[in-house]
């Protein structure tokens, strides 16, 4: 785990995103804040390639709560088997639907704690709602993130709760927005696990790895 980067340095570090990708977007498919939940819900243990795949005929026959309880659970099952840990995302699904038709009136909510007592839903699932949906700078920390923060030193933490104070602590506050997303994509195209593309990264001067693939 790299020491935490000087303050100056993690700005550069942003300002360089920002110039690169102004407006970093989630790669999950979605059409309205209920299967954004639903995909993310969804992606747990899975990649976003393989959710928008199964979610594509999903959402084209049950885009809001009401239409997925109709479909029912095994309805979800035939849509989603491709996905793993299937059966029991089919169930959280329903149930969370039925949660939302009978106590916030079908409609998504906007606060983390009522997202977290979806089933299905954890803080990673909330943080990532609250700001795609509600474009509130709420860090949501995956493995990726984990990983860049932690081999850069821009947001080192020992879990995941940790990077994420790191990041609302440390990354400059213009940037909070964005952050998770330049991070998370920093993470799956450049900062990969195995090989890191040190040589095609943005940042890789101001960056203290030692073992750069250069």
């Amino acid at each position: 785990m790299a020491k935490q980067l000087d303050y100056p340095v993690i700005r550069e570090i942003f300002a360089r995103f920002h110039a690169a990708d102004p407006e970093p977007k989630g790669e999950l498919e979605h059409v309205n804040a209920y299967t954004l939940v639903v995909a993310v819900a969804l992606s747990a243990q899975a990649t976003d390639v393989g959710v928008n795949k199964a979610t594509r005929g999903l959402f084209a026959v049950a885009d809001t709560p009401e239409k997925m309880l109709a479909l029912g659970e095994e309805g979800v099952i035939q849509h989603i088997k491709t996905i793993g840990l299937f059966r029991n995302k089919a169930k959280n699904v329903i149930k969370l639907s039925r949660i939302l038709v009978d106590h916030y009136g079908g409609e998504v909510p906007s606060s983390r704690a009522a997202l977290q007592s979806l089933p299905g839903v954890g803080r990673k699932t909330a943080n990532v709602v609250l700001n795609m949906w509600w474009r509130m700078p709420a860090q949501a920390v995956d493995t990726h993130i984990f990983r860049v923060g932690n081999r850069t030193g821009i947001c080192p933490g020992r879990d995941v709760d940790a990077v994420e104070r790191a990041i609302e602590d440390n990354i400059p506050a213009e940037y909070q927005l964005h952050a998770h997303h330049w991070l998370i994509l920093h993470g799956r195209y450049i900062c990969k696990a195995r090989k890191p593309l040190c040589s095609a990264c943005l940042i890789r001067d101001l960056c203290p790895f030692e073992e750069k693939t250069l």
